[in-house]
Formats: structure tokens, C-alpha cells, sequence
């Protein structure tokens, strides 16, 4: 029985999911993700795919978020036209995520096109474009929970909910060759089970071999409870200071997270003395794909049919006008702008406009990845470059790590816990400080076979 995966991407590191399956003579590609960070570790976005692609007779993705989904346009682009398999809200949200990532794709080249130009140097293309994303969207196969669907010659797919966003699954891969079978489960990324929206991850019940995510591997969120009061910390002492908050969020899921406190905590909070201001096209669009797929989770985030969120003082702001209006308001906006690791998007702006003033407050609700602009104000730098100017950073910073949409270490213990025996485990998705922690409580609590994903490493399952 040939059942083997080789590790490609998010290998001792957080952005790039890919791995290499191989079963039987079919070739899968769980994951497809984009490589974030500096400037460095993106230009790696281009380099060739593991397979000719060619040869690839499926791509399975775990949800919509760019670091799992990001290339599969630029798979396409180069060929590949085979399904691509993903549960059915994620394949909505691509559908909004991966054009926007086109875009940004075009803007960064242009940007880079002028500067080559000054040199005399000569230009360069686009990873994909806008349309090309667009294009490649017809390639994904929308599947619901829990239906297991044949994707290769003795290969069963089945999604289970991961509780991390909209869409998110559990991927459960098993193989049988006719004289036996084997089971793959790749936990995606698994969700907080004090999320303010989504479910608990589903337990799949059964696997021979576990990919485990460790972002949060070395450490546990403090509890729910701590984070929503420091939430109504920071609103009060805004309101006192007389300044705007920034929040820089991922536009899918912790948008729709913070929106569903805010509106939960409207009078304790004091929130009626704020306009509210969702400044993201996209996040716009994610939130009615929440709307959309209201079935998937079990809180009130809308009102009956509606497609907005139960705020009295909400703008949804999607021209570049009403953007740029925000920035005449000095004190008492609360603005919610990607990119939630301020890599980009209108936060720039807003970051341009805020950070230098002492009475603004940044309130930062989401991982930083190494590189990023996010991780480098959380790491207390005292200026930044902003479209091509310095600013200090004025500011005060906040960082709540309590509205993970990732499980801490205790909640990838505790699923690993659940699945029958104890199956080889391999961490994926994580850095090395936050992984060995992980794999060290796994080996002395549990005795499980645990292993971290090396680069370039295949292992027979």
C-alpha cells in the first residue's frame, strides 16, 4: 500500500499550508496556501509546486483563509485542472477571498514596477491577477459536513467541522487499497471552543496518522470571561481619552467575532457613544456569507433576514470615499480594516492617520505573523513606515489574546484525546516555540507518538 505524506508548506512555520499525499498512483495536494510575512518569505510564493502539476489529480483545502487557499489560483494559472474540494461556505468565501487577493497581487507589482523602472530595471508579473482568481473559483467543488465523497481510486473524503471560521473543516482522508485501509485526519485549523460564534471542532473518532496545527501549542487563552472585560477596559478608557480605536482584524471570522460581542455587549459596554465602522469590502461580503450560512452556527449575529448586524451605530463603509471620510473623524470611531496583520489593506490608512496621536488605542485581535507589520508594532517598536513616511508610534497598543479563533494547548490535547488510541501525531502549522511545548505534553501525558513536521519530510502512514 503506497499511503504517504510528504510536508511542502506551514513545516515548523504558520503560513503556506501544503503537503503532498500520495495513495496508490494518485496525487493529492492538501492544501494550497500563500506564504505571508516579509518580503523574503513571499517571493517563495512563486517558486514551482512540489509535483509538475500536471500530474496532480486533486487539491483538497481545509477553509478559506489565504495561507490554505491562496495559491490555487496560481495552480490553475499554471495548468492544473482537476477539482478542487472544500466545504460549501468556503468555497462561498473564496469566492470573495481569492479575487482580493488577485487585486493585492496586481497593486504589489505595480508598486514594484515603478520602483524597477527608476533603475532601469525591467518589470515583473503578477503572482495571479484579480481575473485569474475569478477564473480558477469554477475548479472548487463545494462539499457539506459529514458526506464522505470519492475523490481518487480508493480514497474517501470526509469534512467535519473544525469550529475555526465559516467553512472550516476537519479533513478525514481514508484509503483502502483492497487488502486494507488506513486513515488520514488533518485537523485544519481548530477552533477555540470558547468561540463567540462558531462551534466546538467535531471529534472525527477514528485515524491511523493525526497532522495536528500548533499555533497556539505554547500556551493556553486566558479565560472568556478575562477577555471580555478587558475589552470593556479598552472601550472605557478610549472613551476617556477622547481618541479612535483601530482594529486591525482578519476580515473572516474574527470580523464577524468582534461584531457579535459588540452587539451582545452594547449597553454594558457603552457602545451607543461610538460609531462603529466595518471599512473592509471584503470583511462586507464575509459578514453576508455569515448571513448566507447561518445554519453552520448556532448564535444571533443577524436580526431575522437580514444581512447586517443587530448595531444601531454600524457603517458598512465599501467605497474608497467613505473610507477616506472616516479619516475626518478624530475622536469616537471605532474602525474595524484589514489586513489583520496590517500587511496591507485600508488599516494602512487608518495606521497613518491614528498611530502618532496618544489619545488613538490599536487593539490587536489576531496572531502576528514574523515580518508583519502587526507582529512588529506588538513587539513595541516606536515608529513605522507608512507609504513611504515614518511615524511614531504614539499610540497605545493593546493585544487580546483571548479572541484566538485557534484552540490553545489545551484544546489540541484535549481533540488529540478524543480520537480512538493513539495514532502518530505530526505537528504542522506552528513555529518551533510554540510546537516543542506542544509535543512534549503530548509525549508526557498522553505517551503519543508525536513528531514535528520537518521540511521536505515524508512519512509512510
Amino acid at each position: 500500500m503506497t499511503f504517504e505524506l510528504t510536508f511542502h508548506g506551514a513545516a515548523e512555520q504558520v503560513t503556506g499550508s501544503l503537503y503532498l499525499l500520495r495513495a496508490g498512483d494518485a496525487t493529492v495536494l492538501l492544501e494550497c496556501g500563500l506564504i505571508q510575512g516579509g518580503r523574503a518569505e513571499e517571493e517563495r510564493n512563486a517558486d514551482p509546486f512540489p509535483v509538475p502539476v500536471d500530474s496532480i489529480d486533486a487539491v483538497v483545502l481545509s477553509h478559506a483563509h489565504i495561507d490554505h487557499s491562496g495559491r490555487v489560483p496560481l495552480l490553475v494559472k499554471r495548468g492544473y485542472e482537476g477539482p478542487v474540494y472544500a466545504q460549501r461556505a468556503t468555497r462561498a468565501l473564496c469566492d470573495i477571498m481569492l479575487p482580493d487577493s488577485g487585486y493585492l497581487n496586481e497593486k504589489q507589482a505595480e508598486h514594484e514596477n515603478r520602483r524597477r523602472a527608476r533603475q532601469g530595471k525591467p518589470g515583473v508579473e503578477p503572482l495571479y491577477t484579480r481575473l485569474e482568481a475569478e477564473e480558477s473559483i469554477a475548479r472548487i467543488e463545494g462539499l457539506a459536513y459529514d458526506t464522505p465523497t470519492g475523490i481518487a481510486p480508493g480514497l474517501t473524503l470526509r469534512f467535519l467541522d473544525a469550529g475555526h471560521i465559516l467553512g472550516s473543516a476537519i479533513v478525514c482522508l481514508d484509503y483502502d487499497d483492497g487488502s486494507g485501509s488506513r486513515g488520514l485526519v488533518f485537523s485544519g485549523d481548530l477552533g477555540y471552543r470558547e468561540s463567540p460564534v462558531m462551534n466546538d471542532p467535531a471529534v472525527p473518532g477514528r485515524a491511523d496518522t493525526v497532522l495536528l496545527e500548533s499555533t497556539y501549542g505554547d500556551r493556553c487563552h486566558r479565560p472568556f470571561a478575562a477577555t471580555l472585560e478587558e475589552l470593556k477596559g479598552v472601550f472605557e478608557s478610549a472613551s476617556a481619552s477622547k481618541g479612535n480605536i483601530l482594529i486591525p482584524a482578519f476580515t473572516v471570522g474574527r470580523t464577524q467575532d468582534l461584531l457579535y460581542l459588540m452587539a451582545r455587549h452594547f449597553d454594558e459596554w457603552e457602545l451607543g457613544r461610538w460609531q462603529i465602522f466595518l471599512d473592509s469590502p471584503m470583511g462586507i461580503e464575509a459578514t453576508e456569507a455569515y448571513a448566507r450560512f447561518r445554519h453552520l452556527y448556532d448564535v444571533h449575529l443577524f436580526e431575522s433576514d437580514s444581512r447586517a448586524p443587530d448595531l444601531p451605530n454600524f457603517h458598512a463603509t465599501l467605497t474608497t470615499e467613505e473610507s477616506m471620510g472616516i479619516n475626518a473623524i478624530h475622536s469616537g470611531a471605532i474602525i474595524i480594516a484589514g489586513s489583520g496583520m496590517c500587511s496591507g489593506g485600508r488599516i494602512h490608512h487608518h495606521l497613518k492617520n491614528n498611530i502618532w496621536r496618544p489619545e488613538c488605542h490599536v487593539v490587536i485581535v489576531g496572531y502576528q505573523a514574523r515580518g508583519t507589520l502587526g507582529r512588529r508594532i506588538v513587539d513595541g517598536v516606536s515608529e513605522v513606515r507608512l507609504f513611504g513616511e515614518t511615524y511614531d508610534v504614539r499610540a497605545e497598543v493593546h493585544t487580546i489574546g483571548g479572541l484566538s479563533a485557534h484552540a490553545d494547548q489545551d484544546g489540541l490535547v484535549d481533540w488529540y484525546a478524543s480520537i480512538d488510541g493513539r495514532p502518530d501525531v505530526y505537528l504542522v502549522h506552528g513555529e518551533p516555540d510554540a510546537q516543542q511545548p506542544l509535543l512534549t505534553r503530548l509525549k508526557s501525558e498522553l505517551a503519543a507518538p508525536a513528531h514535528i513536521a520537518r521540511h521536505l519530510e515524508t512519512v509512510r502512514l
